[in-house]
């Protein structure tokens, strides 16, 4: 059994561990509040130029775009991967690296060779990853990780659309989490480009954004309650199919689906972003919560030694006395 001391010690040790965890858990909520405050700004307009691009490419049978061309024989492709540039966040960068691992084996199953595979790393963890692995990247994106940026952003995905557009790749798809609420965060494989106009319009606008609850029964009470709203939101948008083009279809083209682009982008490092906050304020949480545990169990291993001690020493009074 330990002494007394090093229990002592040990409690001093667990109390500036938890001083630690806590202070970090506070700095990832603050974070995650300002980036679920530019979530929630931007999507308005993302959910309404998705809304009109892809009513406008389904309805309208002369809206003939590259964009959206399905090449069946890949040769080359490129992996958009987003992470964080630092740790203590869980499983968030693990999970990150498995499905990217996976993405390309998946692709070595189709012939395409280490040398085709062209990955564009967003953020240090996978950065660091892909160097180790000896695959291509396409540049340095570390500091977009902690900085969402739009204009880089847009820069990137003008980028990869013009060789797109080349031939130079024959497929774009983005790896990421996809920000649900604080207590879920899920990892998405989906596709950059060609533009999939297949995916119900909309998808993936189930973020709670206003929620800050990490346990799993408050997310479950939240849920339930707003599902019903949920539901009658997206029942209630209409499609609208009748469009008049001005000045022309492949002028509106060149502009929207550019846009679109930009902002998927940019959707994806924003829910990354808001993602690894949340995953880290969990995490901490959950630490704290472990050094509350601890600490209860050593302090009544702390006092049941002294009042042992203590008892030790009125036998060995009582002892005395009766010897005397």
């Amino acid at each position: 059994m330990p002494s007394l001391k090093e229990i002592k010690t040990r409690i001093a040790s667990v109390k500036n561990t938890r001083k630690i965890t806590s202070a970090m858990k506070m700095v990832a909520s603050s974070k995650l509040h300002h980036a679920q405050v530019r979530v929630e700004n931007m999507l308005p307009y993302e959910n309404m130029l998705e809304h009109i691009l892809k009513s406008f490419l389904i309805s309208t049978p002369d809206a003939d775009t590259p964009f959206d061309a399905i090449r069946p024989n890949l040769t080359r492709v490129a992996l958009v991967v987003f992470s964080s540039n630092s740790s203590l966040c869980g499983s968030f960068n693990i999970n990150v690296l498995k499905m990217m691992q996976q993405a390309i084996e998946d692709y070595h199953r189709l012939g395409i060779d280490k040398d085709n595979i062209i990955i564009y790393p967003i953020g240090r963890k996978v950065a660091e990853r892909v160097v180790k692995m000896g695959y291509k990247t396409a540049g340095n994106f570390i500091e977009l990780a902690d900085k969402p940026n739009a204009q880089t952003c847009q820069k990137i995905a003008h980028e990869i659309a013009q060789k797109f557009l080349n031939g130079e790749y024959d497929k774009v798809e983005m790896i990421y989490h996809h920000f649900k609420s604080v207590g879920s965060q899920i990892l998405t494989r989906k596709t950059f480009l060609p533009i999939d106009l297949s995916t119900e319009i909309g998808w993936g606008n189930d973020r709670d954004l206003k929620s800050s609850y990490t346990t799993a029964r408050a997310q479950e009470y939240l849920r339930r309650k707003n599902l019903k709203v949920e539901r009658k939101e997206i029942d209630a948008q209409p499609l609208n199919n009748d469009f008049i083009v001005e000045p022309d279809i492949k002028t509106v083209l060149g502009t929207l689906i550019p846009n679109q682009l930009h902002l998927m982008f940019y959707t994806a490092l924003l829910d990354s972003n808001a993602s690894e906050h949340a995953a880290r304020m969990v995490a901490m949480q959950t630490a704290t919560d472990n050094a509350d545990d601890l600490l209860r169990s050593l302090n009544l291993q702390y006092n049941k030694g002294r009042q042992q001690a203590i008892t030790n020493e009125l036998l060995d009074i009582v002892g005395g006395t009766i010897n005397n």
